[in-house]
């Protein structure tokens, strides 16, 4: 027997009562952030809430089994000694300062993404030296890390009566019958809970996201980071979709699609500069007011312009994907993260049998987020931070040198390919318009490190004066300069897949090969490589869902897509499927700059049967790939 005053686990108890204090107000202080995006209806915060502290009340078996089995295993004469006391002690400030910190990340991470934690943050958790290092930069973390371990000290002080047991009295049976309960529990809710299905309880996304718990959100997200398409989302016969993906596309899984240029081919030079998060909100030719692209703004009017094309996703490597493999984004993680990244048709390789230099520069360490990996299996030779030299650097951040610094290093791997006779493709990854947002300063009129606005026209600045270097340059006149965005700057929305947030820019600037001309139709990001090369009038064989936007024959859509929802925007519709194995279909009412507005339509077959085409398929292709 025992005596309740006198039970050990009084100490477990304490620290979960504290645990749902603090997610309750994390969730509210989130939900304040955004107050003006979140669903105020009572029965939707309602429902909310409650879904909310039920994940919360489910991760505290995961969250605290550790604990439980240690408590298990310390018999009572070690327990009850003053010296396990300050165990205890060590123990407590330790979950603490834990569950303080947790907190704390997921406002910032709320503030970046708009959403709790998701496999974004499991990425990053992997390359840990970059993200400490961003968040070094970014914000002041000794004085937020000393924050929490003031508040968890004096927590513990004033409340330390509540767990501080100087004589247990638990036996080992109770203990392991306790123990056996909890973890029985906990896997219960492994197999009832593990998707997180129940925080959909609106059509708000932000009302969704808080109705999670973070560290169960990462947990889940660390555990289905990939997802098979046929397990979680509608399907059709593959014969069948590789059928009407003929008739949509002229290709099929066996037969690859026949591009050919009506152009005389020529071994133009190609300079590609993927912008990092160059929303097209930011770009006053689109409306925005605040003058932080003069350049480019400029340059759209000297170029061939297109201004009604979408993003595939919301992180980098979705954008680079879909610029060298022409796919639409599947789901889970982005193919360059997956095995077998280096067996798909890509631009890389066409271009390769052509005679051209490849080149991947990158102002940062290539190994994050596998981009090495895969620019070297599609015939890349790769440019990053390792090699660049000291005079050849004047400023650098957690993310790589500057982008003025690494434009001045794709000149001279430009020169270097020219004195070596050889027409070259650089595919050129920009990092200054990524917080913590900081570039060298006198640059432009803004101080560094003030905001993404200052990143914005420092990445303009960096552009412009790279293109004027190269009008220098012997290989200038041949050279053909496309300037795109890797995603928007920002993925978070009321609503899921808000379509305004995927559009940006796509400039194609050759002065003495390309006349100016502004393009509306929809268009894709995986239309880029195939628009390029028609230009240049190569005939070639791919699997490439993307085609050449200049085409008489071009349909206009666009493939916009979020790890789990995969959309497809056509006729002013957007279609999308979700890993519940269903098919949504929304008309697109008002599509602004900044905002826009759906309405719920039920799709036809043939609408159903067109969009799981292209998804099914392209899973089906990057599987049997070899």
């Amino acid at each position: 027997m025992y005596n309740k005053e006198q039970n050990r686990f009084g100490f477990l108890y304490f620290l979960i009562t504290a645990f749902l204090i603090i997610n309750f107000f994390t969730r509210v202080g989130l939900m304040v952030v955004d107050i003006q995006n979140v669903d105020l209806n009572i029965i939707t915060l309602l429902k909310m809430f409650l879904v909310g502290f039920m994940y919360d009340c489910i991760t505290i078996f995961y969250y605290f089994s550790p604990l439980v089995i240690y408590l298990l295993v310390i018999p009572n004469k070690i327990y009850n000694t003053k010296f396990h006391n300050i165990i205890l002690y060590v123990i407590a400030i330790s979950i603490f300062f834990s569950m303080i910190f947790t907190s704390i990340s997921e406002y910032f991470f709320w503030e970046e993404f708009g959403k709790r934690f998701n496999f974004i943050a499991v990425d990053y958790l992997v390359y840990t030296q970059e993200v400490i290092r961003n968040i070094q930069e970014s914000y002041p973390l000794p004085q937020i890390l000393s924050g929490i371990a003031i508040a968890s000290l004096f927590i513990i002080f004033i409340f330390r009566k509540r767990f501080i047991i100087t004589s247990d009295n638990t036996t080992f049976a109770y203990r392991l019958k306790f123990v056996a309960i909890f973890i029985s529990i906990m896997i219960l809710f492994f197999n009832i809970f593990d998707k997180q299905v129940y925080s959909k309880i609106s059509n708000n996304i932000y009302n969704n996201e808080l109705a999670k718990n973070g560290p169960y959100a990462f947990f889940s997200a660390f555990r289905h980071n990939e997802l098979a398409y046929k397990e979680f989302y509608k399907t059709l016969d593959d014969k069948v979709v590789f059928t009407n993906l003929k008739k949509l596309e002229n290709f099929d899984d066996n037969t690859p699609k026949v591009f050919t240029s009506k152009n005389k081919k020529t071994k133009k030079n190609i300079i590609l500069i993927m912008v990092e998060s160059l929303s097209a909100k930011f770009m006053g030719v689109y409306g925005n007011t605040d003058h932080i692209t003069p350049y480019l703004d400029k340059l759209t009017q000297q170029s061939l312009f297109f201004d009604n094309l979408y993003a595939t996703g919301t992180r980098t490597v979705r954008g680079m994907e879909a610029v060298t493999l022409s796919v639409p984004p599947t789901p889970g993680r982005s193919i360059i993260k997956r095995p077998k990244n280096g067996t798909m048709d890509s631009v890389g390789k066409i271009l390769a049998k052509e005679g051209y230099d490849n080149k991947f520069i990158y102002a940062g360490h290539g190994y994050f987020d596998n981009m090495n990996n895969f620019f070297s299996n599609n015939k890349f030779n790769i440019v990053d931070r390792l090699d660049f030299e000291d005079n050849q650097i004047t400023f650098s951040n957690v993310w790589g040198v500057c982008d003025g610094d690494l434009l001045n290093k794709v000149i001279s791997e430009a020169d270097k390919s020219y004195q070596n006779k050889k027409p070259f493709f650089s595919f050129v990854m920009t990092t200054s318009n990524h917080r913590p947002y900081t570039y060298p300063n006198g640059k432009i009129d803004i101080p560094s490190h003030t905001g993404r606005n200052g990143a914005v026209k420092y990445t303009d600045y960096a552009i412009g004066n790279f293109i004027e270097k190269s009008k220098t340059k012997p290989w200038f006149k041949d050279t053909v300069f496309v300037i795109i965005a890797d995603h928007n700057g920002g993925s978070a929305g009321k609503m899921s897949l808000p379509v305004y947030r995927y559009k940006i820019p796509l400039i194609v600037y050759a002065p003495y090969f390309i006349k100016p001309q502004k393009v509306s139709k929809v268009s894709s990001q995986m239309d880029t490589m195939p628009t390029i090369l028609s230009l240049l009038g190569f005939n070639y064989k791919a699997k490439f869902y993307g085609n050449d936007i200049l085409s008489d024959n071009f349909v206009q859509r666009a493939f916009i897509g979020n790890y789990q929802k995969l959309g497809y925007l056509k006729d002013n519709k957007l279609y999308f499927l979700t890993p519940d194995k269903k098919v949504h279909k929304m008309n697109i009412d008002s599509l602004k700059l900044n905002s826009v507005k759906y309405t719920k339509e039920k799709p036809t077959l043939q609408e159903i049967k067109n969009i799981i085409t292209y998804y099914q398929s392209a899973s089906i292709i990057y599987k049997n790939s070899k």
